[in-house]
């Protein structure tokens, strides 16, 4: 174990694997990569950033976090839209995020919910918003971020870099 432990300004890798309560498996890094975030930038969900704070390299922890800290709760329902909305040259799939803009040009996210002949119901929910997820999770390595890095609020990988 490193003398690292995870603070404000820290690149973290971490494997997981995403459950719900009914042992679902949403998501996990195993396998492939660890994940990559920067401690204290919003770039993962915040009850799983202060529960990884403090630790160390090779910890193991069982993580639950709350809608409220995840993805938050559910706020209205999905509404439909006709299929002629969209861009005839893309596919649309479920769970596909995309951004809708009010009449103050203020951009906002939605999902889509369900596709139905030629309607489209967009969510303005996350599709995780009112689970409750649990993680399983593995410290692989901590750096220091750059200063670059601190100023763009997320890890630069070599060769994965674009804005």
């Amino acid at each position: 174990m490193s003398d690292i432990t995870i603070t404000a300004g820290k690149v973290v890798f971490f494997h997981y694997t995403l459950t719900t309560d009914d042992g679902e498996t949403i998501d996990s890094s195993r396998g492939g990569n660890p994940l990559p975030y920067l401690h204290g930038a919003g770039n993962i969900v915040p009850g799983l950033e202060k529960q990884l704070d403090g630790l160390a390299v090779g910890t193991k922890l069982q993580a639950v976090v709350s809608p409220e800290e995840g993805y938050g709760v559910r706020h209205g329902e999905p509404m439909p839209v006709p299929r002629e909305q969209f861009p005839g040259d893309i596919e649309l799939e479920v769970g596909m995020q995309f951004f809708g803009e009010d009449p103050d040009g203020n951009k906002f996210p939605l999902w889509i919910a369900d596709i139905q002949d030629n309607m489209v119901a967009v969510d303005p929910n996350h599709p995780l918003a009112g689970v409750t997820l649990n993680f399983d999770v593995e410290i692989m390595s901590i750096r220091d971020a750059s200063e670059e890095e601190v100023a763009h609020g997320h890890p630069h990988m070599p060769g994965m870099h674009a804005h």
